[in-house]
Order: C-alpha cells, then structure tokens, then sequence
C-alpha cells in the first residue's frame, strides 16, 4: 500500500475514532502519536499479517485497542509520559542503580516489601526489577514464567493495588519499577490453554498444535533441548485433544503463535495494561522465542525482531514513558540486534542484558587473566545510541558459557575444552579453586553444563568460612569487590542481584521444597536473611565490609557524570594480560578504570596516564 493509501487509512480511522470517543477527554495527543507512528506500525504489521484476508481488520482492532489502552492510562502517568518524552535518554542517567529479587523470598509478599525499601534507599539502589509477580499454577511454574493471567498478581504476593501502591511510592522516591512480561509462553492453566484444551479452534489457533509427528520432527531436526535433564525435546502430547504442542521450555509452557495477529494483539494489550499500573520497566522474558521456522533453531528469527518493534512502536503511542528490556541471553553478535538496528536502530528495546561482560567476568575470575573479556569487547558491536546495557555479576538464572566460539579462538583457547575449564572450576574445585557451584543442565551428548550457585559461593567465600581459612576469605571478598567496581564503571546501567550486597551464600532449603527440590537454580534464589542484613551495622562483619564497599562504589558512580549509562567506553591497552583497562569520558570528565584479576600485585606502563 502506498504512502498515500496508508494515510487515507489513518484518516478513516481517526475519523471512526473520533466518533465513539469518550467526551471530555483530549484525544489530541494521542491522534498525534499515532499520526507519528501509523506508518511504522503499518509497514511492520503488513510484513506479519499482509497475506490474511482480514489484515485490515486486525489492523483496525490493534488501534482501537491502544485508544482504549489511552483513555484508561492515569492521568499521572500521562503527564510523566510528556516528561520523559521531553528527555529522551533519560533512564541513561548515571544515577540508576539497579536490584532484582524475589517479592516473597525476599520480604514475604508486596505489602511487606513496602517495608524494605527504606534498605534500598540506603544502599543507593533506585531501579527495582520485582521477579515474576503475575499469577501462575501452583506448583512447578519455572519460578513464575509460568502464567495463568496475565491480569492478576499472585494471592501470595498480593494484588494489582499492591503494585499500583509501590509504584506510587517509587515515583515519590525517584525511583523506577521493573515487571516481567513472559512473551513468549503461557501456563497450560492460562484460559486460552484451557479453552484450547476444550476443542475450542480459536483458542488452539493461539498456540503451535499438530495432530502429529510429521511437522514437530521437522522442527526437532536443527532446534536445540533449553532444559535436556527436565524436558527434553521440544514438543508435548496432550491426549485430551490428540494433539503435540509446541514447547520449547518446559510440558507446562506453551508456545504461543504470533503468526496469529489476534495473539499480537492480546499481548499488546497484556503489555500495555502493565505499563498502566505505573510500571516504568518491562523486561520481556524469552524475546529470542518468539518466531518459530522449521530448518532453523527458531531464535532470532527477523520476525521476532519486527514484533519487538511493532509492541514499542504501539507503546509510543499509550505510554511512551514505560521502556523495554530485552532478555536475550543469545551469542553476543545477536544480543545487540534487540537494541534495533539499521533504521530500527533504537526502536526495539532500550536496554538490554550484557551476558556476554557477565560470562567475560566468570571467565577473568577463573583464568586469572583477561584475554577473552578484551578481545571478545573488541569484537562486540556498540549499542545504538539511546540505549543501553543491564550489567550484572549475576541473577536469578545458571550462568551459561555463552562467549563466542570465535573470539576464544582467537585468544588460543578450544571453546569446547575452555568451557569444560570453567564448569569444573566452578563446581568440582578444578585448579586449586574454592568455588562451590554446581551444574545445572548437563547435556551428556555434548558435555556442556551451566553453572549456578550465589556469588559469595563461587568466589570461594562459602568454603572459606566453612574451613575458616582467612586468607582465602580475604581474597575472596576481593573478588566480591572487583566484580562490582567492574558493574559500577563499565558502561551500562549496574544490577546487583539481591543478598549480594551482603555476601549470601548458597541457600539450600530449596531441597526441601517438593516443586523446587529438581532445580538447583534455588540454589542462588535466597531466602533474604535480615538479621544477617542487620549486621551490616556491626563493625568487622562481612557484612558491613561488603554492604559499605558497595554503597560507597554506588555514592561515587552518581557523582560522575562520565559514567553516563552509554556504551562508550575506550577500551586501554595495558600490555599485562592479568590486568583490565577503559576510559570513560563525558565532555571534560574523564575517568581511567584499571582492574587487575590476578591474586598477585601487577605493575602496568605509567604511560597509559598520558593517553587517558
């Protein structure tokens, strides 16, 4: 459709608009955002759907669906959406210092958790990523990336009220609210599950359904197990309706079907309703997922791109102060892509996880040296501008071996040799180590495993403190710190995951939960301990030594104008392989970061001072 029939389409359409539009209240604005956007949202909506009958038809649903979205967006939140437009950038801020955890491990559920911020507020944390919250089946429900509704929190965290309230709480307090949004699957309990479990067409339409082998076996041919040990394959039999079901994670998370605009459209509508409750962050889980091909490992597909592009351009127009986060733990070349590129460049996701600066890290702390982290940055494409990076030591996740198989060549290892390194550095004491990790989906047929376990265990604190071995204590405290100043200075927005600010070590109750016990994850899931946390007031404590170490990095980072969250470090040659080295520069700031991850004094050239 040319140019010009797509705006005589926009015209109809604000015209329909127009008429059944609520009195007394001004749609202005939004006709001008969706005037600025129609265009984009057209072009990307005819690539998904321009081959269906009805295409025109959906098109006209989506838009009626985000005026609706509009009219029921606070007043509040529209006027921080002016804002934040006014400021583009604006979560660049070198203020942002980010947390992720979990409501009910951490502070029993929302209402207690309005109890603890004043705790966050004296570490320095402002940007709050509250793990999955949205109601989800009892039992196992992959800590909660199992959804069965989207609209409803959890009864034991609380209610939709609840996270209004903190959100409120959080403006009030210059800080930002973070929610997932799981894209890609539902429950088998969400009701479009149970009505396609019915018989009901429109509803089995929502997800991937074949009536046998023949297509999945195709599927199965090139795409990879996510979970080997506790679902293999990628498919799920249900006898009810004699069906197989696409699912990639686990039996109980079905894959929806975004080749069916009616699903784009619910979970846009799902997305912005979210945005709605004052939620300034959505992190959309599995985005890599969501566009599914067969000859092809059904990850980073194009159309998953065109997807994330057409939710943020419908997010421009409702409520362009809310920011996506892409989780998208692929090789490094394709994790950029989620941040948009070419003339989509910026217009996908704001910001991003850097799991590749996360696994350089794991991999400096193990080889003592620093080969990989420089060569794999060199090789790593900048961010396009206006976006940026979530770096973290860790979360709630394993730690995968996901470094470019290229860039190790490169430095002189064989990848699959150097990952076999790691894992058993990490969880067997391989090499003199004292951390106590453990793996996570091992794979027999290839020999690759994950790794989880909390920071202070794979640093060695854990065995440390059991051996009570001072020295080894010491350096692993070191270690604790180095990880952190390397989040706190490098460029992107810093996380550090709940407990860490305390040195936690692994949490094993999880074995004694029955939905839990088969996923050693739990491992590094903690039950928040305060009276551990309360001694952070008490002098020669690991605790307070971690906590204050941390707070004063956090204190420094948001007097430093340089440490704007842009990707736009220069990276410092230091000629000492032990030894890390960037600049960061911002106008007549400038700031030389040097770090040395050898257990030794290292000496460095003093000439890198006149090149900085």
């Amino acid at each position: 459709m040319s140019s010009q029939n797509t705006q005589k389409l926009l015209n109809e359409l604000i015209l329909e608009l127009q008429s059944k539009a609520k009195k007394n209240l001004n749609f202005n604005l939004f006709y001008a955002r969706l005037g600025l956007h129609f265009e984009d949202i057209f072009k990307k909506f005819q690539r998904l759907y321009g081959d269906r009958v009805d295409f025109q038809n959906q098109l006209k649903m989506l838009v009626k669906a985000l005026m609706k979205l509009y009219t029921d967006r606070p007043e509040e939140l529209k006027k921080l959406d002016v804002e934040r437009e006014t400021n583009p950038g604006w979560y660049m801020s070198q203020e942002w210092v980010g947390t992720m955890l979990y409501v009910d491990r951490y502070a029993k559920n929302l209402k207690g958790f309005k109890g603890k911020i004043d705790y966050l507020k004296e570490l320095g944390v402002n940007y709050v990523h509250l793990m999955p919250l949205l109601k989800s089946p009892k039992g196992e429900n992959d800590g909660g990336y199992a959804v069965s509704d989207y609209k409803s929190v959890d009864r034991r965290f609380g209610s939709m009220k609840d996270i209004r309230d903190i959100a409120s709480e959080f403006r009030k307090n210059n800080m930002l609210l973070e929610l997932d949004l799981v894209l890609n699957h539902t429950a088998d309990e969400h009701e479009w599950a149970e009505k396609a479990l019915s018989g009901d067409e429109k509803y089995q339409n929502y997800y991937y359904m074949y009536s046998d082998r023949s297509i999945p076996d195709k599927f199965e041919e090139t795409l990879p197990e996510i979970f080997p040990e506790m679902a293999p394959g990628n498919f799920t039999y249900r006898e009810e309706i004699g069906k197989w079901i696409f699912t990639v994670f686990n039996r109980y998370q079905w894959d929806l079907n975004y080749r069916n605009p009616e699903v784009f459209i619910e979970m846009c509508k799902i997305m912005l309703n979210l945005a709605n409750q004052g939620v300034d962050i959505l992190r959309l889980d599995a985005v890599a997922f969501l566009w599914k091909r067969i000859g092809t490992d059904s990850q980073n597909e194009a159309e998953a791109h065109i997807i994330l592009q057409l939710f943020k351009a419908c997010g421009k127009i409702v409520a362009p102060g809310a920011v996506f986060k892409a989780e998208a733990i692929v090789q490094p070349i394709e994790i950029v892509k989620y941040l948009g590129e070419g003339e989509a460049a910026g217009k996908e996701c704001e910001i991003a996880y850097n799991a590749s600066f996360m696994v350089f890290l794991w991999d400096a702390i193990a080889t003592k040296n620093t080969k990989l982290m420089v060569k794999g940055l060199e090789n790593m494409p900048r961010l396009p501008k206006g976006t940026t990076w979530i770096n973290y030591i860790r979360c709630h996740d394993d730690i995968g071996l996901g470094f470019s198989d290229h860039d190790a060549f490169q430095v002189g290892y064989d990848p699959r040799m150097h990952r076999e390194f790691l894992i058993k550095y990490f969880t067997e004491g391989h090499m003199g180590s004292h951390a106590n990790g453990e793996k996570f989906m091992y794979n027999p047929k290839t020999g690759d495993a994950r790794i989880t376990g909390s920071l202070a265990a794979l640093t060695g604190l854990e065995k440390a403190l059991k051996w009570d071995n001072h020295h080894e204590k010491e350096k692993s405290l070191k270690k604790i710190k180095l990880m952190h100043s390397a989040i706190m200075s490098f460029g992107g927005i810093p996380l550090i995951y709940y407990g860490d600010e305390i040195a936690t070590l692994n949490d094993y109750s999880y074995m004694d939960e029955e939905d839990k016990k088969g996923d050693n994850r739990w491992l590094n899931r903690p039950v928040m301990d305060w009276e551990k946390a309360e001694k952070r007031n008490e002098e020669g404590t690991i605790e307070k030594d971690v906590f204050t170490s941390i707070k004063r990095m956090i204190d420094v980072r948001k007097t430093m104008p340089e440490f704007h969250n842009e990707n736009d470090y220069q990276m410092m040659g230091v000629d000492n392989m032990h030894v890390f080295s960037f600049l960061r520069e911002r106008e007549e700031n400038k700031t030389l970061v040097v770090m040395n991850f050898s257990d030794e004094k290292q000496s460095i050239d003093c000439g890198i001072l006149s090149r900085s």
